[in-house]
């Protein structure tokens, strides 16, 4: 059987058989359904992120309580810490970290930890500060400003009292904030007749009625529980002279 031959072709070579038709590959489109899902994947994990990142950063800095601080204290620097939270739509009730405090005086008590909201101050002009002379050991262990203390005053026989007044004690400043205290009444030299000087907030028109009452008669302080607000329950925490 001979090979057929296509006129024009030369003699003696062999007619090789047509391969198939190359395909053209497409440049994908823009339309492409793949593509498409693809780039829709990509944007939803970036907007996800954003929005993870946003959340983060959703925070805004506050005013937060040190210690346990009673009402009336006059805030000083050491008394708040700024604290950052999310608070959201509250935010407008707490006061903002870059709000100026110091001085302002405490409405109510607020805890250690707790967010300084803007109805817990006052102005402070409502109260002034009393410094209190009294002996190292009629002070309780460990006081400090922002408790809250009812001072009495006692019977003293060096100037006088004799018979029934020497039982005679007077509560002379009931539930006021301790402002500062001073005197080291615990310190490792400290002595019965030590003078600690502690400082209390009182209405002013009440200073005079106070210091008529003391009348230079010694003092003895009694702390309320810890964290306790004005109206709480006192506590005899006051340790009578030693030695």
């Amino acid at each position: 059987m001979s090979a057929v031959r296509t006129p024009g072709a030369v003699p003696g070579t062999t007619e090789l058989p047509a391969g198939p038709t190359p395909r053209r590959v497409r440049t994908p489109g823009w339309l492409d359904l793949r593509l498409v899902l693809g780039v829709l994947l990509v944007l939803t994990s970036v907007l996800l992120g954003a929005r993870v990142v946003g959340a983060a950063d959703a925070t805004v800095p506050v005013w937060s309580a040190a210690e346990d601080l009673a009402a009336g204290t006059v805030l000083t620097a050491d008394d708040l810490v700024v604290v950052d939270v999310r608070l959201d739509d509250a935010a407008a009730a707490y006061l903002a970290g870059s709000t100026h405090l110091e001085g302002s005086a405490l409405s109510r008590g607020v805890r250690a930890g707790e967010l300084l909201p803007r109805s817990a101050l006052e102005e402070p002009a409502e109260l002034v500060q009393l410094a209190l002379p009294v002996q190292a050991g009629y002070v309780p262990p460990g006081l400090r400003r922002g408790q809250v203390v009812d001072v009495y005053a006692v019977a003293d026989p060096a100037v006088g009292a004799t018979g029934a007044d020497l039982g005679s004690v007077a509560l002379v400043v009931g539930a006021a904030p301790v402002q500062a205290v001073s005197g080291g009444a615990d310190g490792v030299l400290s002595t019965p007749t030590t003078t600690v000087q502690v400082v209390v907030g009182v209405a002013a028109d009440d200073a005079a009625d106070v210091l008529a009452a003391i009348a230079g008669r010694p003092l003895v302080v009694v702390a309320h529980p810890a964290g306790a607000t004005a109206d709480g329950s006192p506590v005899a925490a006051a340790a009578g002279p030693t030695g």
